[in-house]
């Protein structure tokens, strides 16, 4: 994108005269819409876009951080292979923090585990080629955009001493989860655009077709947010059934990217999984093909099923958060026994956690 156009995105006259749009519509009751991304949310708090809407608007954060829905099973499991010996446990940065039933992979590492960070699956694929003595573990953490490249990675000549822990999530099902979840409590969707590069406005068909909620898919500048707002109310107080609008066009086709899911669909297939504080929604994970059972970490190394693991601990309001049933600023340990620099639930530790995100612009508009 050239410098103009995406100054375009950033323009705070722009911003003003949408924020004018905004506020000339009629409202006739409060209106909740919730956005599912985790860089949605920086947006939004970086930009103080809350406060240049009217009264009876709110913004509320969904389970838009797939590192904060990663349910603890899933890291006690990744973290007894670490604990085999020989064995590699290869993780995204997001991940070394995030707490597990007892103890986290930092601590893990601390400990001599030998855990390593890496930006691509394909970094875990090479390390696992570079240490033919040595059992490579994978931790698959994503959405769908970040399972396509996981897909990919295992599409290629792979070393025999390569599994992962699946651990990946499906945005479409948790829409459902949380619309029967929230009886009416959720006026319209703001949709992640980066997951909508993959599964389209198609992939969300069913907001439209069977629940008639507005919905629009936004890219993740400040007008982006903004004009989804607006398209969001346009739609509310136009008393009109909810469609899907593609406002990321400049990124997000119709059909998404077909070569993507295809290679998702090759050696994934949706399960019934857990969410962290959430509990199992419905076919809203990815689990490995039986063909391609192998290249899971739990079967090649015979790993025990987690018992008792523990998703929040005490205290904890991560999991009202990723329901977004309660404000980040309303959780006692918010800014005190919980910091980015000292987490005590998922959603400070990742990057792209709502509670991460409250906490690092929590002075902008104030």
């Amino acid at each position: 994108m050239d410098p103009g156009v995406h100054g375009e995105y950033r323009d705070p006259a722009l911003a003003k005269a949408l924020e004018g749009r905004i506020r000339a519509l009629r409202l006739e009751r409060p209106l909740a819409f919730m956005h599912v991304c985790g860089t949605h949310e920086h947006t939004i708090a970086r930009g103080s876009l809350r406060s240049l809407l009217p009264e009876g608007v709110r913004l509320i954060a969904g389970p838009g951080c797939p590192v904060c829905v990663c349910p603890a099973g899933d890291i006690d499991r990744a973290l007894a292979a670490a604990r085999r010996e020989n064995v590699v446990l290869t993780t995204f940065g997001d991940m070394i923090r995030v707490p597990s039933s007892e103890s986290s992979f930092e601590k893990a590492k601390a400990e001599g585990c030998d855990i390593r960070v890496v930006y691509s699956p394909l970094d875990a694929v090479q390390i696992a080629r570079e240490s033919p003595g040595k059992n490579v573990v994978f931790m698959a953490v994503g959405f769908e955009t970040t399972a396509a490249p996981i897909a990919a990675s295992l599409a290629g000549d792979l070393p025999d001493n390569f599994s992962i822990v699946p651990s990946m999530r499906l945005i479409p099902p948790a829409l459902r989860f949380l619309l029967a979840r929230s009886a009416g409590a959720i006026d319209g969707f703001i949709l992640p655009g980066h997951v909508s590069a993959v599964i389209g406005r198609t992939g969300y068909a069913f907001l439209e077709e069977e629940y008639g909620i507005p919905s629009v898919i936004a890219g993740f500048e400040a007008i982006d947010v903004l004009r989804a707002v607006y398209e969001l109310l346009v739609q509310v107080t136009g008393g009109r059934r909810g469609t899907v609008v593609n406002q990321y066009r400049r990124v997000v086709h119709e059909d998404g990217n077909a070569k993507a899911r295809e290679t998702i669909a090759r050696f994934f297939e949706a399960g019934d999984v857990p969410w962290r504080g959430i509990g199992t929604i419905p076919r809203s994970g990815l689990v490995l093909r039986r063909e391609y059972e192998r290249l899971d970490a739990s079967s090649r190394l015979r790993l025990p099923e987690p018992r008792n693991a523990v998703d929040i601990r005490a205290g904890c309001r991560c999991h009202l958060v990723i329901l977004g049933e309660t404000e980040p600023e309303a959780c006692p340990l918010f800014g005190g026994e919980c910091t980015p620099r000292r987490p005590y639930g998922p959603c400070m530790v990742s990057s792209e956690g709502t509670c991460r995100a409250r906490f690092q612009y929590r002075s902008v508009g104030t």
